[in-house]
């Protein structure tokens, strides 16, 4: 009996250990996943748009030569939204965001009861480049010449945990019309009975009893943030400066896939992209956490002489 009692002792140690590490995947979300997630020829949306035009010079004269105009979309972020500090989904940039004096907890108002949904949700933020860098550009090359995105690798553009007076306190964005008037800067509308939320004021607290749309609004939020700048945030701008022949991606707009489209990472892992809102499957995270990554559209056409004179699009 004692040998059987410690076998069967060591066997539900076992099964225990098992389904906790099982548990744990469940909810973690690394690099390799995001790096795998970005070879997506759907949110890639490759096209040829257009021709640009090189003035090119030489000994014997010049002469203008054509080069094919080109527009896809680049992973230029990950944008988490998640309800405890300190705990983003994507385990190996944690400890960019710890809690810290001005930033512990976090979380839901809650009281179990059905009037729940007045309460305020909050959830940090964070915008970090997009790691798949090299195996991106290899993929997107088989298409044809490619453009650059503005975002670097595993660098950190939005940290909400140190911008606390505007993420936790709404300052000064509280008293913005956008955050006053209703109707200003939604995400959905309100005659269509699609309304997931407001943009501004841009912090972490709303009012939304949904806590996918609350992480999606929130995702939102940080990437508008982040693609515009001189913003009364603590950021760093995502944004890359045009040149000839290159048009670089310019402000993200709710709702607008012409300035920008979300990948879900997390609680599922999507080969499609969106925006918000969409009628999509929406898994709610057991612990409250949310990961896209931002796909953002750029158009480029190669150098083909020393001044560019100009381009024209098909349509």
């Amino acid at each position: 009996m004692t040998r059987l009692a410690a076998a069967a002792r060591r066997l539900r140690l076992l099964a225990a250990t098992f389904l906790l590490g099982t548990a744990g995947s469940a909810y973690a979300l690394n690099t390799q996943a995001i790096v795998s997630a970005a070879l997506s020829p759907d949110c890639l949306e490759y096209r040829v748009v257009g021709i640009c035009y090189w003035l090119s010079c030489g000994l014997t004269g010049c002469t203008v030569r054509t080069s094919v105009k080109i527009r896809h979309y680049v992973p230029d972020a990950v944008v988490s939204a998640y309800s405890n500090t300190g705990e983003n989904p994507w385990i190996e940039v944690r400890p960019m965001s710890t809690p810290n004096a001005s930033a512990q907890a976090g979380g839901d108002g809650t009281t179990g009861h059905s009037g729940e949904n007045e309460l305020a949700k909050f959830k940090n933020a964070d915008v970090i480049g997009h790691p798949a860098g090299e195996a991106f550009s290899r993929f997107a090359s088989a298409f044809g010449y490619t453009c650059e995105g503005a975002g670097t690798a595993f660098i950190p553009y939005l940290l909400s945990t140190l911008d606390t007076v505007a993420w936790r306190y709404n300052v000064p964005e509280a008293v913005y019309p956008e955050s006053l008037i209703p109707g200003q800067r939604e995400i959905g509308g309100r005659t269509t009975l699609d309304l997931w939320g407001n943009v501004y004021p841009r912090g972490g607290f709303l009012h939304q009893a949904d806590d996918y749309m609350s992480g999606a609004v929130v995702a939102q939020r940080a990437g508008d943030i982040v693609t515009r700048r001189g913003q009364p945030h603590v950021y760093q701008p995502l944004l890359a400066q045009s040149r000839d022949g290159y048009w670089p991606a310019g402000a993200l707009v709710e709702s607008d896939a012409a300035t920008g489209k979300w990948q879900e990472l997390t609680p599922t892992l999507s080969s499609s992209c969106a925006v918000f809102p969409h009628a999509d499957p929406q898994v709610q995270a057991q612990r409250g956490d949310y990961a896209w990554a931002l796909w953002r559209p750029y158009a480029c056409c190669q150098r083909r002489g020393q001044i560019f004179l100009g381009s024209i699009d098909f349509q």
